[in-house]
């Protein structure tokens, strides 16, 4: 890994809000590499990661047509990595866990690809680690998803299909009185923490990539959840300028664009998504001021404390003029 990175590193642009990853070390491979992936051999430029060693052995099947007999020998989900725009990854969801020859169990998504590395996606303990870690998640979500305005296009959804899950072994979030209200304020998008999987994929599109510093993780524990930078109890109220690209990257329907939200729900009469967790914080409909407060203020205040500064000066050079001026 390279060694370059220095904890000071701030992004273009996000230097008064705070980043997702941008800052952090990068964790692909220093040299081009060659791996092998189940007994399959690939070639990998500079920068990769084993995901990617798992994922050119996945495309390369497909490519040759011989999915059913090639590629990785089992599915290797990454839900806190998205694959494009930089985001991710966050290595928090473990669920791409596999088995190399020299260093054991490594999650796929944040190891480097090193060269002559022998990955195994079927070893037991691999395996059983996927599995375990993808049942913890679904163990914190609201598996409410015949009513979910992603079901059918879910990442976690996906994940537990494509490992045979059909009934999480620690349960699932389905406790109501527990459940936090869905975020109903935004015209553009709505948030049901409920089914939030702290992937820390929107924090990194509001931050790293549109630099609009709107979105932050908060809490610990499991009082840990998505929040916002200004400190505003709902998405109404926050700095969100409406960009989508939060709800782009996420992959449960913790954030879905308004408009589509039961879109793709099973029509069941009089149970939809919100009354499906039977709380939600509403629009107050009253008039909004700047699109991003938080950053007019600051710009306000930097041009305010440069005025004082400006003027403690110009008031300086005076007194030294009138000091020269004397008899």
């Amino acid at each position: 890994m390279s060694s370059d990175h220095e904890a000071g590193d701030v992004p273009p642009l996000t230097e008064d809000i705070a980043p997702g990853t941008a800052t952090d070390p990068p964790v692909g491979s220093d040299d081009a590499t060659t791996v092998t992936v189940d007994g399959t051999a690939v070639e990998l430029p500079a920068g990769s990661t084993l995901l990617d060693a798992v994922e050119a052995v996945e495309k390369g099947a497909d490519a040759r047509g011989d999915s059913a007999d090639g590629g990785t020998a089992e599915t290797v989900p990454a839900l806190c990595q998205y694959g494009r725009e930089d985001i991710g990854p966050r290595s928090t969801c473990r669920t791409c866990m596999v088995e190399t020859d020299s260093e054991g169990l490594v999650p796929a998504c944040s190891h480097p690809a090193e060269d002559g590395a022998v990955v195994r996606t079927d070893a037991e303990a691999a395996v059983e680690a996927r599995d375990v870690n993808l049942d913890l998640v679904l163990s914190n979500h609201n598996l409410r998803c015949t009513t979910c305005g992603k079901n059918g296009r879910c990442d976690l959804q996906d994940a537990a299909i494509e490992n045979d899950v059909e009934e999480p072994r620690f349960g699932v979030l389905d406790d109501r009185d527990a459940y936090e209200p869905i975020d109903d304020s935004s015209s553009f998008i709505q948030i049901d923490r409920n089914k939030c999987i702290l992937c820390n994929r929107c924090v990194e599109a509001c931050n790293d990539v549109q630099v609009e510093g709107v979105l932050r993780v908060e809490g610990s524990g499991a009082d840990t959840r998505i929040g916002f930078q200004n400190g505003a109890a709902t998405m109404e109220d926050s700095t969100c300028v409406s960009c989508g690209h939060c709800a782009t990257v996420c992959p449960t329907g913790s954030l879905v664009e308004k408009g589509i939200e039961d879109a793709t729900t099973i029509q069941i009469p009089g149970f939809t998504q919100k009354n499906s967790v039977g709380k939600s914080y509403e629009r107050d409909g009253s008039p909004k001021g700047p699109m991003t407060p938080k950053k007019a203020a600051e710009r306000t205040e930097r041009a305010a404390s440069g005025e004082t500064e400006r003027a403690r000066e110009s008031a300086k050079e005076a007194a030294t003029d009138e000091r020269r001026d004397w008899p």
